[in-house]
C-alpha cells in the first residue's frame, strides 16, 4: 500500500516505530504496506490511529462507500484514478446508464474523489449537471464548485469532429471548456 508508507514516511516513522505505536508487529504492518495481506479491520484501524486518524474515520469511510451503488460519482471516480484516466469512458457510461434506470439521488450526492483528475472531474460534473435537467433533479453541490478547463477538451480527440463538436456541445460542457458531440450521452 504505496499511500500507508507515504502516510508513514510523510510523519517520519519508521516501520518499526509505527508498529509499536500500532500494537501490531513489525512483519505485520510490512505485509500491510507492502500490499501482500489481507489485513483486518481492527489491524488498519490501529494503524490508522498510530498515525494520527480519529479512531472512528476509517470504519465511517468503509460503512459510506457499501451505503453508495457501485456506479454511483464517488465510486466510478475511485475506479478511474486506481485503473488510470484512459478508463473514465467505462466508467461514466456505467453511471449514466445506472442513474437514467433509478434515477435516485444517492447516485449523484458524493461527489468524486479529491484525487480526481481536473480534466474528469469536470467531466463528471457536466455529465451529472446535464442528467439532473434531463430528469428534472436538482443538481448537487458539489458540482457548482468545479471551474472550468484551463484548456479545452475535445472528448472524442478526432481532429475531423472538433468544429462540430464546438457547434453541438451542450452548455453543461462548453461552459466547462469541455467540447462533446450532442449526442454523447445518448445510449442505444
Amino acid at each position: 500500500m504505496k499511500t500507508l508508507k507515504k502516510s508513514r514516511e510523510s510523519k517520519g516513522l519508521s516501520q518499526r516505530k509505527l508498529a509499536s505505536l500500532a500494537s501490531i508487529s513489525y512483519k505485520s504492518l510490512q505485509l500491510v504496506e507492502g500490499g501482500t495481506s489481507d489485513p483486518r479491520l481492527s489491524t488498519l484501524e490501529h494503524i490508522a490511529t498510530a498515525l494520527g486518524y480519529p479512531a472512528h474515520i476509517l470504519k465511517e469511510e468503509i460503512e459510506a462507500i457499501f451505503e453508495l451503488p457501485v456506479d454511483a460519482i464517488k465510486m466510478i471516480s475511485i475506479k478511474i484514478c486506481r485503473e488510470g484516466g484512459a478508463s473514465w469512458k467505462i466508467w461514466l457510461f456505467n453511471f449514466v446508464d445506472a442513474f437514467r434506470h433509478h434515477k435516485t439521488k444517492e447516485y449523484i450526492e458524493v461527489a468524486p474523489i479529491s484525487k480526481t483528475p481536473e480534466k474528469i472531474k469536470a467531466l463528471l460534473a457536466s455529465t451529472v449537471e446535464m442528467l439532473c435537467e434531463e430528469m428534472e433533479i436538482k443538481t448537487p453541490e458539489w458540482c457548482r464548485g468545479v471551474s472550468e478547463l484551463s484548456e479545452p477538451w475535445f472528448v472524442s480527440g478526432v481532429e475531423n469532429l472538433k468544429a462540430m463538436a464546438l457547434v453541438e456541445s451542450p452548455v453543461h460542457f462548453r461552459k466547462r471548456n469541455i467540447f462533446v458531440l450532442e449526442n454523447f450521452l445518448k445510449r442505444a
